[in-house]
């Protein structure tokens, strides 16, 4: 009996490619409050966050700015470009340091033809993004302001997501937070202190300085 000739072609690890740099992708180091793309730039690569968060604004004609998003670890942005987009739709920046993976769109397309592995983590990441969008519209249209910026405290935290959450979160201010939750920095400021006086969440001074968020903060979720 012959033997078996084992496939000596390695298995195609997506997270093993997306750590370390090679062609057509490259990582860069970026402090915080710095612009990785703005809107109207050419749309010509995807990103991949290997560490830190960001966040997605969008301004109108009218000047008004808001935060379509917040992403951190493991999430992709500017996908966008891989469905036709010409130009950035929004502006990507950093919130924390951060450690960020350049793919080029060729390279990615590729990459989704013969990597079956790829495609299907990129699929999950999109469809993770849909059905957030969509909790985020009925958030919006249903949920009080306080429920709502509770909400995105505890993704801010990563509760409720894959891995173990983060209690303590970077620095955000007040007026972000109310840019994301759709209220002014007032009724922010209200809700913080009152999360603050329920043990709800721990932070010293102005919400700029960081947070720690409790899991405790869901009763203002599940509470009717």
């Amino acid at each position: 009996m012959k033997p078996t000739l084992k496939n000596s072609t390695p298995t195609f690890d997506p997270k093993l490619f997306l750590a370390k740099a090679g062609k057509g992708r490259a990582v860069s180091d970026h402090a915080k409050n710095r612009q990785i793309f703005v809107q109207g730039d050419p749309a010509n690569a995807l990103y991949y966050i290997q560490k830190g968060k960001i966040k997605l604004t969008v301004v109108s004609t009218q000047g008004k700015e808001a935060v379509v998003a917040i992403l951190g670890a493991g999430d992709f942005f500017g996908e966008g470009c891989l469905a036709g987009q010409a130009v950035r739709m929004a502006t990507a920046s950093t919130m924390t340091e951060c450690s960020i993976m350049r793919l080029d769109k060729a390279g990615v397309i590729q990459l989704l033809q013969n990597e079956p592995a790829f495609s299907a983590l990129l699929l999950r990441h999109m469809l993770s993004r849909n059905i957030r969008i969509e909790e985020d519209l009925v958030d919006q249209l249903f949920n009080s302001s306080e429920k709502r910026l509770a909400r995105v405290l505890l993704l801010l935290a990563n509760f409720g997501k894959e891995g173990k959450p983060e209690p303590v979160i970077p620095k955000i201010s007040q007026e972000t937070l109310a840019e994301i939750v759709g209220t002014t920095r007032s009724r922010v400021s209200f809700f913080m202190n009152r999360f603050r006086k329920l043990g709800f969440i721990k932070y010293d001074g102005a919400v700029d300085t960081g947070l720690e968020v409790h899991s405790s903060l869901l009763n203002v979720i599940l509470h009717d």
